[in-house]
């Protein structure tokens, strides 16, 4: 068992290694910090980037759905908290008896829930008002365009060191 688990963490950093213009995301199995829900943990996954378009998808291995570039569907496509999605068309997802129900909304934006339970599916949208979906709950095939990424530590700490004119002003008197 635990050969088998340690080829499939194998061949999944081999899969994320070989991508050209995206950084690897190391696997959870290793200890390492992972952005996707916790069950893609041994799929080949990257950053998702503004513009992108994506598509809602399951993955080999796995029962748990997510996101991927349509042209490399075997990686998944993994977003932080507060990324803007925009959907062709209203959210489907999955209901009972193989049926699908419809969300009056084709606008989202990614969250975690509940990140402090082990063992339960973190990943969800939250639409414009108030309500939550799992991602895992996603009808395979829609496709969503990445609008907008969340401001990060990296973003602050470049505009920080640009001091505007006017402070720099005050700070002469």
């Amino acid at each position: 068992m635990s050969q088998i688990l340690t080829g499939n963490v194998a061949r999944a950093a081999a899969l994320r290694t070989t991508s050209d213009t995206h950084q690897p995301q190391k696997s959870a199995l290793l200890g390492e910090t992972f952005m996707c829900d916790y069950s893609l943990h041994a799929i080949a996954s990257r950053s998702a980037e503004a513009g992108e378009t994506l598509v809602s998808t399951g993955f080999r291995g796995s029962s748990t759905a997510g996101f991927a570039n349509p042209k490399q569907r075997q990686v998944a496509v993994c977003l932080l908290p507060g990324t803007e999605l925009a959907f062709e068309k209203n959210v489907k997802y999955r209901g009972r008896w193989f049926r699908s129900h419809s969300i009056p909304f084709s606008v989202a934006q990614f969250c975690k829930i509940a990140p402090e339970t082990l063992c339960q599916h973190h990943d969800a949208l939250i639409f414009p008002d108030g309500s939550t979906l799992l991602i895992n709950s996603l009808a395979k095939g829609q496709r969503a365009r990445v609008l907008q990424l969340p401001f990060s530590g990296k973003d602050i700490s470049k505009h920080a060191t640009k001091q505007p004119q006017v402070e720099k002003d005050i700070a002469r008197t």
